[in-house]
Order: structure tokens, then sequence, then C-alpha cells
């Protein structure tokens, strides 16, 4: 390495002069080991990149995104938008609190489902949602935010119920839902999540539509981090509701007048929401 430049580093910067190893990527995540035992680990998330670039070639994004440049003779990788950039000593990719191993992949033809199970049994936060918590590739991977939806509906789980509430037959039913449908999914052109196959998908996209199970109303909200939609039906999916009462009376719908109108008027729903 002939220059580093890590404006967005936390941690130790490798010097010039130092050889780089070896390079490993597991999911969005990528550790750069130097020959003094330095690590650069970078999680990329949904905003990340990494590109590569030879001398002279100028750059895809802005130098303002930039947050790590490592050069070399005749090569420049550069990572913009990297919500995690950080380097510790003595490469353990078992020790580093924020990375740890992936889950099992639940798109193989005999996935690990228990396996995933368990890991989500021992979840570092309890209190987390579940509808959160799937996303989470060091418990599973390849389930997305269409299939956390979906799988959700399939279990008539409430997407805020908190993962220490989950027994052991529940945190078991939701992965061998979502290996299903990766699994049948792998090779279709058009999603397939329904088990009876009435619909391709069930809630996902179906805001304000009729719930094929109990007949009431899909709806949308976005949770977590990245702001993601999260669609389900608050008719059937109750299981470890968080909120106390009747749900159908503590929505989180939208609360703008227009949108609380428009759940009123909907044939199936009228005087639902009276009172």
């Amino acid at each position: 390495m002939v220059r580093f430049d890590g404006p967005g580093l936390q941690g130790p910067a490798p010097t010039a002069g130092r050889v780089i190893e070896e390079v490993h990527r597991r999911g969005r995540h990528v550790q750069i080991l130097w020959d003094d035992g330095l690590v650069l680990h970078t999680n990329l998330r949904l905003s990340g990149v990494w590109h590569l670039y030879r001398d002279g070639e100028p750059w895809r994004r802005p130098f303002t995104q930039l947050r790590v440049a490592i050069t070399v003779p005749g090569w420049v990788a550069a990572c913009f938008n990297a919500p995690v950039v950080e380097s510790y000593r003595e490469f353990d990719r078992y020790r580093h609190p924020g990375f740890g191993r992936c889950g099992p992949d639940l798109s193989v033809m005999q996935p690990p489902v228990e396996e995933s199970a368990a890991l989500l049994g021992e979840y570092y936060d309890p209190a987390a949602a579940v509808a959160e918590a799937l996303l989470d590739a060091q418990v599973a991977r390849g389930i997305g935010n269409v299939y956390r939806s979906e799988v959700l509906w399939e279990c008539g789980m409430h997407p805020m119920a908190e993962v220490g509430q989950l027994d052991a037959a529940e945190r078991l039913r939701l992965f061998e839902a979502a290996a299903r449908m990766l699994r049948s999914n792998l090779e279709r052109v058009v999603w397939d999540t329904a088990p009876d196959n009435r619909d391709a998908l069930m809630v996902y996209g179906r805001n304000g539509q009729r719930c094929g199970r109990c007949g009431d109303t899909v709806e949308v909200r976005r949770i977590g981090e990245h702001a993601r939609l999260l669609y389900w039906c608050a008719g059937c999916q109750t299981a470890h509701d968080p909120k106390l009462g009747d749900p159908r009376r503590t929505r989180s719908m939208d609360p703008h007048p227009a949108a609380t109108k428009f759940m009123a008027d909907l044939p199936w729903r009228r005087g639902d929401l009276a009172g």
C-alpha cells in the first residue's frame, strides 16, 4: 500500500508500505487485513459501496461521500457511504462484537432452520421487534423485506412482537415458513408466497386491500433504522401484539386525516373505526 485515506475511519489507520494480505467479504461486511495484524472493517448496509479505479480514472462518486481510499501501485480501492468504517488489531472474525458469523442460508435445499430458531432464541436484544430480527444476517440469510412481511403474515405474528416473547415452536415455525418461501421462489419469475397459490403475495404491496385470510385491511408503516416498508394485517396477526386493548383501535397507519377517511370508507370497514 502506498497511501491510505480514511475521513470516515474510527480506529488506527494503516501506514504506507504495509502489505494487504487478505480481503474477506461476508454479506455486506468487508474486512481487509494488513501484514501487521491491523484489520479494516466496513459494514456497507444499504448505502455503502466499494469501487475499484485505475490510476487517473475519474471517480463515479463525489469526494464528500468517501469513507476510505486505499492506494496501491496502479489502483485505488474507494469505499463510499459505508455507515460503519472501523479498524482494530488481531484479526478474529468471531471476536469482533459488531460482526460475528453469519447465520444459515435458508435458500439451500435442506436449510438448518433449527439453528436459526436457536439463534433467534439467544438474540442479543430480547426486546427487539421480530420484524427487525428477521433481517439480521447473523440469525438467518435470505430473508429480505418482502419475505419478512409474508412470513409474519403466514405465522399470524405481530411484526412488533418482542423476540424474547416467542417460544421455541413459534421461532421454528417462522424459519420453516421462510425456508419454504425462499426455496419455492429460487427459479420463479413471479413471487409466490401463498401456501395454496391463491395469490402471489398475501400482504406485501397490498396496503388498503382486504386480507386474504380474515378480510380485514392490510396496513403499512416504515420501521427500523432504514425505514423499510412493512406490511401486515392487524386483524389476524395478533400473536404477541405489544399493544393493550382491541388491536383494531390501536392501529399504526398514517394518522393523516385523508388516510383515516380512506380507511373508514372501505366497504368492509365502515363503522369499524367509529368511536
